[in-house]
């Protein structure tokens, strides 16, 4: 497919003339690497080190810290969701979890059959892969949702059954664990400690060749076999390779043996595709390698059972914890291997590098010794852990690195979370992202270039149980009952509620960038803050039946206009991507007013247009919307997406959404592309003492 050259220099500005090219084979390559509930706090760049240098039980990332010192540290980077389901698939779909359609605890439900960002890429000429863990797939029978607590009915699904299968979601090639429990094993053939788990190689499962596999070299050398073959086929595409590690979540267990001297095309993991001795660490003792820096570790902790005094004494570290760090050392130094294969290949200077991590750090061990997070003080200068949506539990940071691109030795505090990585990989691929991603692209912070458009930093999530009682968190948060919560940010405060009863309860504001444990509670100070806030969570959501809240129902708040002109704003745009762009951040090829949105204004070669501005709401109630096109559409009111016309719409066939609205007026975003013989576009509503009818010009402004 060829981009036109017009869209890629739009697109690529902040990019740098090496890389505005309209040929695929000249565009990056995109590596996007996740962890599983490593903590904010575990990484040394972004705290470990400070530990180690007073003295402490600390980590060590020297590889990911190497990384970060040759890119950007992307301080304020959020998860979406504090648990890995809902984050990851926010990631791919490039949404955050107010649009969501999986959220809270729902383990394997199906990623939605939508837009992706492999589906955006492969349009861009990209060659995709997903390799790691995924828990994406839906139910084994074909149905939407799967059971994560039934491995034998999850076990009677394959890649044919799966309706989410990655290889329906974008991704060319997939290697690794499908369903979400196999996840909390890392040796697939031996299941050493939660039994024999399932391996799928593209339609193949492959755990019986695979004794002696620790997850992380394994998908780390299969990582590495998928990136050299790349390179060298015949089609010269630029890749995209979504590497989801399942560690160090859960078991906490070790590899067989040292990691192999080297790294990259010859040294380091390599992969051998023998059965048996699939990868070369796959010959050494399951579940026995401690690190060195941490086999014979010690701390000054608590007197040992059993002897009398108050006084610390130095004594060795728990096992789990050397468990821990030498899990996260082999992390780390997998991504040190990715990383000079990349120099090996000399496609170093072509590739962009992300690393980041799914939520913040757990509690879990399945050993018998359990794990506790305030050892290392995973959660960094934060308060909260996994499934608490303070800091903690949410900010995760993020590195990404492109020499010559992204200047080294640069940290941003920015506020920004998954679903912006989306518009961003476009952006890097020379091709719009779709209307439908809640994200907006980071180039700018990034590289340094350009203004950045601010982030929507939005988190909701239902859990039962407490926030730990942590001796290092504050009073407040200790032991606290978790239910529904939610979070937003805006500019350097963030609104966080805690087992939400109804819509009148308030937020506790924090400004994170002075108080970063949320300590200091502004909310009495700032009611018009709490104002803004309860207003700002209601216009950029909608309900999900599947994960109901107890502000549902709550009508969103209209906005106040000074002197609005009638009818819309609209510019129009050629594009020759087929499905309806997020035309926001393109230049447009005309632009005008008009008294409604109507295709008769789209002229030229126009295939595309956005219209907005505000719709005046006589009455409040529920509003019902219906939108029809002859190729795609997409509306949007205040920040929320309530129709969705695009990936799978059938022309001509309206597609409805209901909303409750104040009476006033509600700012809109209406978004077409035309490739057919006939312009069509029907916006229609319907709602107290309206019956369904086209909404009306009086209605519009701007």
């Amino acid at each position: 497919m060829r981009i036109l050259p017009l869209l890629c220099l739009s697109l690529l500005s902040g990019l740098g003339s090496s890389t505005l090219s309209a040929e695929p084979t000249s565009r990056p390559n995109i590596i996007f690497i996740l962890t599983d509930d490593l903590g904010y706090g575990d990484i040394g760049a972004f705290f470990q080190n400070q530990r180690a240098s007073r003295n402490l039980p600390a980590e060590m990332t020297p590889a990911i810290d190497k990384m970060a010192t040759e890119g950007i540290q992307l301080r304020g980077h959020y998860c979406p969701a504090p648990v890995c389901a809902p984050s990851r698939a926010s990631f791919l779909s490039g949404v955050h979890q107010g649009t969501a359609s999986i959220r809270n605890n729902q383990f394997d439900k199906a990623l939605d059959d939508n837009h992706t960002v492999a589906t955006v890429l492969r349009q861009a000429g990209y060659a995709t892969a997903a390799i790691g863990k995924w828990g994406l797939q839906g139910s084994a029978t074909g149905g939407e949702l799967g059971d994560e607590h039934s491995e034998a009915e999850q076990a009677k699904g394959s890649p044919a059954t799966w309706p989410a299968y990655p290889t329906k979601r974008g991704f060319d090639y997939f290697f690794g664990y499908v369903r979400h429990a196999d996840g909390h094993e890392h040796y697939p053939f031996e299941g050493v400690y939660r039994g024999k788990k399932q391996v799928w190689d593209g339609d193949h499962e492959v755990s019986a060749g695979l004794a002696g596999c620790y997850t992380t070299d394994l998908f780390t050398a299969r990582a590495k076999k998928w990136i050299v073959d790349q390179r060298a086929a015949p089609s010269g595409k630029p890749f995209f390779l979504y590497l989801a590690f399942d560690t160090p979540h859960a078991t906490t267990e070790l590899a067989t043996g040292p990691y192999p001297a080297g790294g990259g095309l010859k040294g380091g993991l390599q992969w051998t595709g023998k059965s048996g001795s699939m990868i070369n660490t796959a010959g050494g003792k399951p579940d026995s390698y401690y690190d060195p820096a941490f086999a014979n570790a010690t701390y000054a902790g608590p007197p040992a059972k059993g002897k009398k005094g108050g006084s610390v004494e130095t004594q060795p570290w728990p096992d789990v914890y050397k468990r821990y760090a030498s899990s996260v050392r082999r992390i780390d130094q997998c991504v040190g291997d990715l990383l000079q294969l990349l120099k090996d290949l000399k496609i170093d200077d072509k590739t962009m590098v992300v690393f980041t991590t799914d939520n913040g750090p757990s509690q879990e061990s399945y050993l018998k010794q359990q794990f506790q997070p305030n050892f290392f003080h995973s959660f960094g200068p934060f308060d909260g852990i996994k499934r608490d949506c303070l800091e903690g539990g949410v900010r995760v940071g993020a590195i990404a690195r492109f020499p010559g691109i992204i200047p080294p030795k640069q940290a941003s505090d920015s506020p920004s979370q998954f679903h912006d990585w989306m518009p961003t990989f476009a952006a890097v691929g020379g091709i719009p992202a779709p209307a439908r991603t809640d994200g907006v692209s980071l180039l700018p912070t990034l590289t340094g270039k350009g203004e950045q458009k601010p982030s929507t930093i939005y988190t909701e999530y239902q859990v039962e149980g407490r926030t730990p009682d942590f001796g290092e968190f504050s009073p407040a948060h200790r032991g606290r009952v978790r239910g529904q919560m939610q979070m937003i940010r805006l500019g350097d405060l963030v609104g966080v509620r805690y087992d939400v009863k109804n819509h009148a309860d308030p937020f506790e504001i924090y400004d994170v960038m002075k108080d970063p444990k949320q300590v200091s509670n502004l909310a009495a100070a700032n009611p018009a803050m709490q104002q803004r806030m309860k207003d700002a969570v209601l216009q950029l959501r909608r309900p999900n039946p599947t994960a109901k809240r107890p502000y549902d129902g709550e009508l969103v708040p209209s906005v106040f206009v000074e002197k609005p002109r009638p009818g819309v704003s609209w510019r129009a745009y050629n594009s020759p991507i087929p499905w309806v762009p997020k035309f926001d951040e393109m230049p447009p090829a005309l632009s005008g007013e008009a008294a409604r949105p109507e295709v008769g204004t789209m002229t030229g070669d126009a295939n595309g247009m956005l219209w907005s501005g505000f719709i005046e709401v006589p009455a409040d109630g529920a509003y019902e919307f219906s939108l029809n096109a002859d190729t795609g559409a997409l509306l949007r009111i205040h920040g929320a997406l309530l129709i969705d016309a695009d990936s799978g719409y059938k022309s001509g066939e309206p597609r409805k959404a209901t909303i409750q609205l104040k009476a006033g007026k509600h700012p809109f975003r209406l978004y077409y592309t035309h490739r057919s013989e006939t312009k069509l576009l029907d916006l229609e509503w319907s709602g107290p003492g309206i019956g369904q009818q086209p909404v009306p010009a009086t209605a519009f402004t701007h």
